[in-house]
């Protein structure tokens, strides 16, 4: 047998634990880490319970398989760091299960994070309401014709088709959006 195999044999019990759950944690989470990356981590296995969902901006699960690997990373490597100075087994049982917990945590802020940086890229013209736009092209008077407007949404410049029932509006004025024509235009004054 190798040595380290001999050496994993001789630690007492908990250390074999922490040890276990260190290795196994940690090359599960590389393997996940790569397909990731590589575009093959559709396959999540999550064992989602009514009362393990929490909502971070969309549902979370608490129990899953990334969230366990997370918690056998923190449990196992915390066991190890702290054999040696926290003498006291139930103090360091303790403490590897908080650190565990902390990953658990770590990756819910991680991913709520990413979640507020997810765009959809689609535009709803309903969100233009009350805004006010910059007239682009003119836009005729009494809804006689079409002009086009810019305005801003969520960072992103649209082009918008616009027609008004007052006077005409010239380039480069400012209007405000009054209501929605049809799916592509908007009423502004």
């Amino acid at each position: 047998m190798p040595d380290f195999v001999n050496a994993f044999y001789e630690l007492d019990t908990w250390m074999q634990v922490y040890w276990g759950c260190a290795i196994v944690g940690t090359t599960i989470f590389a393997v996940q880490m790569v397909l990731t990356m590589v575009g093959m981590d559709g396959t999540d296995m999550d064992m989602d319970f009514d009362s393990g969902t929490m909502d971070l901006g969309g549902s979370i699960s608490l129990f899953s398989i990334k969230n366990f690997i997370n918690f056998l990373v923190g449990f196992g490597w915390a066991g190890i760091s702290f054999a040696g100075i926290i003498e006291n087994r139930l103090a360091l049982l303790a403490v590897a299960f908080l650190a565990g917990a902390a990953f658990v945590m770590m990756f819910f802020y991680i991913v709520k994070q990413t979640r507020k940086l997810e765009h959809n890229g689609v535009f709803n013209i309903e969100a233009c309401m009350d805004k006010t736009v910059d007239v682009y092209l003119r836009i005729p008077a009494g809804r006689s014709g079409r002009g086009k407007v810019q305005i801003s949404i969520n960072g992103s410049v649209h082009e918008v088709d616009a027609m008004t029932d007052g006077e005409m509006i010239a380039s480069g004025q400012k209007a405000i959006v009054k209501g929605i024509i049809d799916g592509s235009t908007v009423l502004v004054q």
